[in-house]
């Protein structure tokens, strides 16, 4: 007898919340729900596709791609301005994806600068993946990081008015181990804030020799300034007797 179709929960975990599916757990393994993110993201025209998959008879779904409606980047694109546009694969630390970044410029620009800024946006996107998994990589995309990085080193090419992921998309999410544990604090990272503990203790050290050192300075420059009251007082008692004392000569001097 076939099993009875069902509303099942579903995890998201990229979005930490879960959804409710109608079929079976066998069934629904591998199948894809498409959701709206636009009102999560602000007016941002966003859809994104998961891929279900059942672990240890628990439905789980994984982003499988991201995508920017037409009707968005309709409404964003303006007059006397260019679009730049590039698609290419690239690796990531436990799969491969396929990401087609979209740029307008402010204003019409010449070959050569779009040529560059999506070298340049290749560049980066290329290094930016292979530092990171594929859920890093999505939830990067989800919270606007990847952008904010990417936007200030295309400025430096040419002023943009916009710059985003129209496609991110992988065919392999079966194949990713999500079950992968968190990591924990490791050894080299307790060392270090040891070493920080020291480097912040010999600063305290060296606050204290710097107050001896202040301390005995002060010393000294009183000692100084004692000694120069004292030659002062000589020099004055000196000029006093000397002013006492009648001048040789002077008196003969009115004489004449």
């Amino acid at each position: 007898m076939a099993e009875r179709k069902k509303f099942i929960d579903v995890e998201i975990p990229i979005l930490e919340k879960s959804v409710q599916v109608l079929g079976t757990t066998k069934d629904l393994h591998n199948k894809t729900i498409k959701m709206d993110l636009s009102r999560q993201m602000r007016g941002k025209g966003l859809t994104l596709t998961l891929q279900i998959l059942n672990q240890d008879e628990k439905l789980v779904a994984y982003p499988r791609k991201f995508e920017l409606t037409k009707s968005y980047l309709r409404r964003i694109i303006r007059k006397r301005t260019d679009n730049v546009e590039d698609s290419f694969k690239t690796a990531t630390k436990d799969t491969s994806v396929t990401l087609k970044p979209f740029l307008i410029t402010r204003k019409r620009v010449s070959r050569a600068v779009r040529r560059n800024l999506r070298n340049t946006t290749k560049e980066f996107l290329v290094n930016y993946a292979r530092e990171r998994t594929y859920l890093e990589l999505c939830r990067d995309i989800l919270e606007n990081n990847l952008q904010k990085e990417l936007l200030p080193k295309l400025k430096k090419v040419y002023p943009l008015a916009f710059c985003d992921l129209r496609v991110v998309e992988t065919s392999e999410v079966a194949k990713i181990d999500f079950n992968l544990a968190e990591i924990e604090p490791s050894v080299e990272d307790a060392s270090g804030d040891d070493a920080q503990a020291d480097q912040v203790g010999l600063e305290e050290d060296g606050e204290e020799d710097e107050s001896e050192d202040s301390e005995e300075g002060t010393e000294e420059e009183v000692k100084e300034e004692t000694e120069k009251v004292e030659d002062n007082k000589e020099s004055e008692v000196k000029e006093s007797a000397s002013k006492d004392v009648p001048q040789e000569g002077g008196n003969d001097a009115r004489k004449e």
